[in-house]
């Protein structure tokens, strides 16, 4: 992305080397969670250039929005089996494989690996390793514009009908309140924004690809967007957009965004896995599931989360006159 590194494409490799060179305190951040806060602070810088470029297009064509703004406060939304049943990226492979853009048998493989992190709900640190440097080998040397174009046509053909429809009313209520709504996910950022804009949505963070001249280098800036990461680029993201983290809500289905939900001052658990359910409750923490059909027949609109978007819709209307 362009302005995400310097024009001599040091990226996240250079910042940790300077670091280094001036000696870092042993008591400090560890390398992993330097990288973290470097891959939130892209993730960041990303959604909002993506953002902005957006708006710019739509103020073109719609001119000032019909619903009144409320400037503080925030949706924020985990992709995976949060908002799209299953994971996005085995969604998008699928369909590289079938453009044969990679082949069958490194999506199988990478599927795998992803089934594996779901069922026990741990990362293998060599899966990790191994699935990234697959993924950057390939995007390696692409253009940026074919990234999205394909993207586009995948979530078309492949992910639109896997929306949890529940999840989505979540985030429309968001959005009729006039809040902001953003997808956090580690899925990259230009086909996060990609999901974020058929849904309507205000934008995405996600993991951030170097590129040069239009084109992937390969590196990462910082780290994919996980765990930490996510928190780093919701707290960067509230800090640019002057959102109050206590008025903001986060929805995930996975125990490893504890630290993003922990950030705002609504947690909501959505399909959770088992340990996500564990610390929901021990916080009292709103839990919503829609993958049966009994749970899924009720809208997922908690009391509290209802009235809170009530009372923002009702704050921004009074003064003008608060996804």
């Amino acid at each position: 992305m362009p302005g995400l590194t310097g024009s001599n494409g040091s990226g996240v490799g250079g910042g940790l080397s300077r670091i280094r060179r001036r000696g870092r305190n042993p008591l400090g951040p560890t390398d992993a969670q330097l990288r973290a806060s470097l891959a939130g602070e892209a993730s960041a810088d990303a959604a909002l250039a993506l953002q902005e470029a957006e708006a710019a297009d739509a103020a073109l064509l719609e001119g000032e929005p019909a619903v009144p703004r409320d400037l503080t406060a925030a949706a924020f939304f985990d992709v995976d089996n949060t908002m799209v049943q299953g994971a996005s990226i085995i969604h998008f492979a699928r369909g590289l494989a079938a453009r044969k853009y990679i082949s069958f048998s490194d999506m199988a493989r990478f599927g795998w690996q992803q089934l594996k992190f779901r069922v026990t709900g741990k990362e293998n640190s060599n899966d990790v390793a191994s699935g990234k440097e697959k993924a950057l080998s390939f995007i390696a040397g692409r253009e940026t514009a074919e990234f999205t174009r394909l993207g586009e046509e995948i979530y078309d053909q492949l992910i639109a009908d896997k929306v949890w429809p529940g999840t989505r009313a979540l985030a429309q209520m968001h959005l009729d309140a006039g809040q902001q709504v953003w997808l956090v996910t580690a899925t990259p950022v230009e086909l996060a924004q990609v999901i974020a804009k058929r849904l309507g949505l205000t934008g995405a963070l996600g993991t951030v690809v170097e590129s040069e001249g239009g084109r992937f280098t390969g590196r990462l800036v910082g780290d994919i967007l996980h765990g930490a990461g996510k928190a780093h680029a919701v707290r960067t993201l509230a800090v640019r957009e002057g959102l109050n983290l206590k008025r903001c809500t986060a929805y995930s289905d996975s125990h490893n965004d504890v630290p993003m939900l922990s950030l705002v001052g609504t947690a909501v658990a959505i399909n959770p896995d088992a340990d996500l359910k564990e610390v929901a409750r021990n916080r009292g923490w709103e839990i919503r599931d829609f993958r049966t059909g009994r749970k899924a027949a009720k809208i997922g609109v908690p009391t509290a989360l209802a009235l809170g978007a009530l009372g923002g819709a009702l704050g921004a209307a009074l003064s003008r006159k608060r996804r």
